[in-house]
């Protein structure tokens, strides 16, 4: 690629996020965007809805001060822990890649534009290949390497030492968020999975029996499991049909109460919808009461299990209970927003085979983007282009088209097809056995973060044919100069999809297009106001391992291409305020982990330091500085051993808290008035909604009156 095709992108790219930032400045104040725009705050009953103004239709940006106002005390109170720490994924970026744009642009990137070993001319700009700002460049034994390879050793102290600050900052938060919480039920209970199913008895008695007899003195309450699938969809559909009764109603004009009955009020036979709507949710209650009735005996051999302390909650987790290793399996407890109800699997075996069958599907899917990843490569070279498609020759030598094709459309079509990652790994994460949808979430985190680090780096590095790959594997002492060779030469596809879907990826999801598309066709086409609205939570799923993918490219093009980092560095802080606007208008918390993302954080950076050690050996090597490629070898075990010593030092941290913490706060506790009130509702915390669905219909004695009441559920 030649500078004039990166210009071309970057041109295309500002072009765009201009657009978006104008749009959304202009429609976050129509009145009829609230809810796309500022859904948190529209459900919290904040938004103010203002008279036309001319204001009201001139760009501006008062949205970046607001953004910018709120401190991390305040961040805190209103989002929790994990929306800090997602927030300092972007600080402690930002640190890194301004250290690394001083070094790299003021220091490195002279270095390699003068050198000569292209032999390209230095004055030809536009037409200059953007390889001659890359160590390519570097003459080969010439003493300005040493520059690169001091370059390295200080780079790689400056990022274990803001590792090891970020660390320890975000441990200390967890543990003082922890401190300052109230009493939430997740603390005091845990989860029995593979609870053994006893003869003549069922497994609330079998639960009730062992932990009163093995835990007298702390054991309080529990609540078995009950298979309800069915009965979650049934509650679904007669939730989504309660709330769009309760619009009809309040609706001003007798002509929006008609309308068709099929697909998204489009099709069928046109009917008066009220009358239609209380048909089926009479019709859906009726089963609702018949499946309930039918869940008692429907036992799951699964429980939360409650105790009067943190401290005997925190003992039982971590003690075997059974002789049987395989039986009484216990883990802490998500909060009772947190537990994922649809696929509560309880067996050990079938956990295992879930597992299993994920692995299968998630290389299949690995091997599948292979395709895409091949497309993406011929598109950034005209020569390949041109042998698949000849008739597009003369069309390929105009200037400005070869620039967009080479310089935007590649990173464009990947970012594309990656759309759908995330999704699938929700799914993926979702049938293997977790019973919190933040633990799927994480569990979806490190997936996307490893596809997206080998389909997206690593494939496009390592792109040529499958023999080639395959050899690299078999022949392990050769990957440092493979790489050496294959990963300067992807610098400037990276430059390009950094911009791409660093720049444009941030600025549109401060636009929200889909979702404002939505709501305009939901509002002025089906007829529906404020159905099934509910306010989002952070996609920490897809957003981290982005965040991560782009701190691994600016690692390992550091001293390789630092014509990247300042682009990187433009990605951190646009994110910073956009997702910081963000969480305070858009974005609610759904759950609270207290920070237990960023151990991915920390490994996924170790990762990026190690690889650039092994791509600086082989470099080094390369340009026939075989002192600098050997005194580079420390380097990777060094910052193994780091990575060690955090892993001992606070990782334990993260995983459970303290007998200290714990003792601590139950001390606390112990004459606080309230805490008997909060024992009593320990009993019922964990019942499926499922089963406590309410009655909507007309035909129901209350609408507050459960369809089963706590006594059957108890029976």
């Amino acid at each position: 690629m030649i500078l004039a095709a990166l210009l071309t992108s970057v041109g295309i790219n500002l072009g765009l996020c201009f657009l978006f930032f104008t749009l959304y400045s202009i429609l976050r104040k129509q009145p009829g965007n609230a809810e796309v725009y500022a859904p948190r705050l529209v459900a919290e009953g904040k938004s103010q809805q203002t008279d036309f103004s001319l204001e009201r239709i001139l760009p501006s940006a008062g949205w970046v001060t607001r953004a910018w106002r709120p401190s991390e005390a305040e961040l805190l109170s209103t989002s929790g822990l994990d929306a800090v720490v997602f927030m300092r994924i972007f600080i402690f970026s930002a640190k890194v890649f301004t250290f690394a744009v001083i070094m790299g642009v003021f220091i490195l990137l002279p270095i390699n534009y003068m050198g000569k070993q292209l032999s390209l001319d230095i004055f030809d700009l536009p037409n200059k290949s953007l390889e001659s700002f890359t160590i390519s460049n570097v003459d080969d034994g010439s003493n300005r390497l040493w520059i690169h390879f001091s370059a390295v050793y200080i780079f790689t102290a400056v990022v274990c030492y803001l590792l090891y600050s970020e660390y320890d900052y975000i441990s200390s938060k967890r543990v003082a968020y922890f401190y300052s919480s109230k009493p939430h039920p997740h603390q005091f209970t845990i989860l029995v999975r593979s609870i053994p199913a006893s003869s003549g008895r069922s497994y609330s008695e079998t639960v009730e029996s062992f932990f009163s007899e093995y835990y007298p003195a702390t054991y309080l309450s529990h609540w078995v499991v009950r298979r309800a699938s069915k009965l979650q969809g049934l509650i679904k559909n007669s939730d989504r049909l309660y709330r769009r009764l309760v619009n009809l109603k309040s609706a001003n004009h007798d002509r929006e109460r008609f309308g068709r009955a099929g697909f998204m009020g489009l099709f069928g036979q046109k009917v008066n919808l009220l009358d239609h709507y209380e048909k089926k949710l009479e019709d859906i209650e009726d089963n609702v009461r018949a499946e309930q009735s039918s869940a008692l005996g429907k036992e799951v051999g699964a429980a939360f299990v409650s105790f009067r302390t943190r401290y005997a909650a925190a003992a039982a987790t971590h003690i075997q209970q059974g002789v049987n290793p395989t039986q009484w399996v216990t883990e802490p407890a998500p909060d009772p927003e947190d537990v994922y109800w649809p696929f509560f699997s309880a067996s050990f075996l079938k956990r295992w085979i879930s597992n299993l069958v994920v692995i299968v599907a998630c290389v299949l899917l690995t091997l599948l983007f292979f395709i895409p990843v091949l497309i993406v490569q011929g598109l950034t070279h005209l020569e390949q282009l041109e042998t698949w498609f000849p008739f597009l020759k003369g069309l390929l030598r105009i200037a400005v088209v070869s620039q967009v094709i080479t310089g935007y459309l590649p990173s464009l079509v990947l970012q594309l097809f990656l759309y759908v990652v995330p999704s699938i790994m929700i799914m993926l994460s979702s049938i293997q056995g977790y019973i919190a949808m933040s633990k799927i979430e994480k569990s979806a985190c490190i997936k996307v973060l490893w596809f997206t680090i080998w389909n997206i780096f690593f494939a496009n590095v390592l792109s040529g044919s499958a023999l080639y790959r395959v050899k690299i594997f078999l022949e392990p002492k050769n990957i440092p100069a493979v790489l050496a060779v294959a990963v300067p030469g992807q610098a400037t596809f990276f430059i390009a999809y950094v911009v791409t879907t660093g720049w444009t990826s941030t600025s549109s999801e401060l636009f929200r297009l889909s979702t404002l598309v939505f709501n305009f066709i939901k509002r002025n086409i089906c007829r529906k106001v404020d159905d099934e609205f509910a306010v989002p939570s952070v996609p920490y799923h897809s957003e981290i391992p982005r965040i991560l993918l782009f701190g691994l490219l600016g690692i390992t093009y550091f001293f390789l291409a630092p014509l990247i980092l300042p682009f990187l560095l433009v990605y951190y802080c646009l994110g910073y305020l956009i997702y910081r606007h963000q969480l305070l208008n858009v974005y609610a918390p759904k759950y609270e982990t207290g920070g237990k993302l960023w151990p991915i954080v920390h490994d996924s950076m170790i990762f990026s330091l190690i690889l650039m050690h092994v791509i600086a050996i082989g470099i080094f090597g390369l340009k026939k500085l075989p002192l600098a490629s050997s005194l580079t070898v420390p380097l990777p075990i060094l910052s193994l051993v780091f990575n060690s010593y955090c892993r001992r030092r606070f990782l334990p941290m993260f995983k459970s808290y303290s007998v200290e913490s714990l003792l601590k706060k139950d001390k606390e506790e112990q004459n606080d008035p309230t805490i008997a009130s909060f024992h009593d509702r320990l009993a019922t915390a964990y019942q499926d909604p499922a089963l406590l669905h309410v009655g909507y219909s007309g035909n129901s004695a209350s609408i507050t009156a459960p369809l089963l009441n706590t006594a059957e559920v108890d029976a």
